[in-house]
């Protein structure tokens, strides 16, 4: 019975250190700045709501507030996931990057359920908002997410793609505070303030909803969707002296790093020296496939093996 780890050479390992390292400290400086730029206006915006009496720009301002909690976890925990596996954490610290997407989705929870309550209450009992002063704040908002959406754009970190997107989704939020300030300077209609926080607060909702479940899919060691499984397990069995294979397991450690095990089940007249060539074998083409760390346990047709009593083994 052998046992396989995929490992880097030493030469490789060097090369990707120092390039993690110089690539981490460019999506540090990113995620700084567009921290910092969030908020602060994120403390506009709430001076702002107040004094404009809109109930918009006050639930939009408590989607910048988890936006900022975002970018601020997003910025440490980029910095930690790139920690090398040790004693503590054998895998690496790359799941980190989970918690903060977990712990944003809870304040966005939280503040969105506060707003919607709010909204309706001011739906019921409409209440007049400074149209004047929304239309600035619109204006800021689209200077200041706009700024922090180019310079994310610039990266090329998963962190920085994410939350890019993330400022484009405030941009055109604030496209539609800007379009209904805009109507309510020349029509009164005080309930199309509250109707757009709920519309605002409906689409984070939404996608937190889809985020959780990425989440939990993580946590929980769940398939990464992105992944088919079925074609690697092909490509396995194609594999010359290969008769069949079981406990097979796929998971992700951030949903981007991929880890497999798998135990390979061969032809018993294999030759030992035959053995390495076929576990490098293996090992690169579940790379070329998208699998970052795999574990291959190679046995015999002739072994039995304890951990596959309850699982159906796949033949050929």
């Amino acid at each position: 019975m052998t046992h396989s780890h995929d490992h880097p050479g030493e030469k490789s390992q060097t090369y990707v250190k120092a390039h993690e390292h110089s690539h981490t400290h460019t999506s540090g400086q990113n995620l700084a700045l567009a921290f910092f730029l969030n908020l602060s206006f994120c403390v506009i915006e709430l001076i702002g709501g107040f004094l404009t009496n809109s109930i918009a720009i006050l639930s939009d301002a408590l989607h910048d507030f988890g936006d900022s909690i975002s970018l601020g976890m997003a910025w440490y925990f980029q910095k930690v996931s790139t920690r090398r596996p040790d004693a503590k954490y054998t895998y690496g610290y790359k799941r980190f990057s989970t918690i903060s997407a977990l712990l944003n989705c809870l304040v966005l929870l939280t503040g969105s359920g506060i707003v919607l309550f709010e909204s309706i209450k001011r739906l019921l009992h409409p209440v007049e908002s400074n149209a004047q002063g929304m239309f600035i704040l619109a204006i800021l908002g689209i200077v200041v997410n706009g700024a922090a959406a180019w310079r994310l754009k610039k990266g090329n970190s998963l962190n920085e793609r994410v939350v890019s997107l993330h400022m484009l989704e405030d941009i055109l939020g604030w496209v539609a505070v800007l379009i209904a300030s805009l109507v309510m300077m020349f029509v009164d209609v005080p309930v199309l303030d509250p109707i757009l926080s709920i519309g605002i607060s409906c689409f984070i909702l939404y996608n937190v909803y889809h985020n959780l479940k990425s989440v939990f899919r993580v946590i929980l060691q769940g398939k990464p969707s992105n992944v088919d499984e079925t074609a690697i397990t092909k490509k396995l069995l194609e594999m010359e002296k290969v008769e069949s294979l079981h406990d097979f397991h796929l998971w992700t450690m951030d949903s981007e790093y991929m880890v497999l095990t798998v135990h390979l089940v061969v032809d018993p007249t294999i030759k030992k020296e035959e053995l390495q060539a076929l576990r490098a074998a293996a090992h690169l083409l579940l790379k070329n496939m998208g699998i970052q760390h795999s574990t291959i346990e190679i046995e015999s047709a002739t072994e039995s093996c304890e951990w596959c009593e309850d699982e159906t083994e796949i033949p050929v």
